[in-house]
């Protein structure tokens, strides 16, 4: 599928990604996202149903697996 961005010519390709959001005043990233990513631009685009999951995921109380550092660019 091409690019759904007016002037990319790149096309669409099924990969994993790592997840950023910012939710209830956290960081949050969530791993191996079933996404499609141009193969030109980058644009990130996500299924109704894998956007849902995400939600389910953030609202759950479940522990997540690992943490991270957080630094501050200031």
């Amino acid at each position: 599928m091409r690019c759904s961005l007016e002037r990319c010519s790149g096309v669409y390709e099924r990969r994993k990604i790592a997840h950023t959001v910012r939710y209830d005043g956290q960081l949050v990233v969530i791993d191996h996202v079933p996404a499609d990513v141009c193969s030109l631009c980058g644009d990130v685009s996500l299924e109704l149903d894998t956007v849902r999951r995400l939600e389910e995921l953030l609202r759950s109380k479940d522990q997540p697996a690992s943490t991270a550092p957080l630094y501050e660019f200031a």
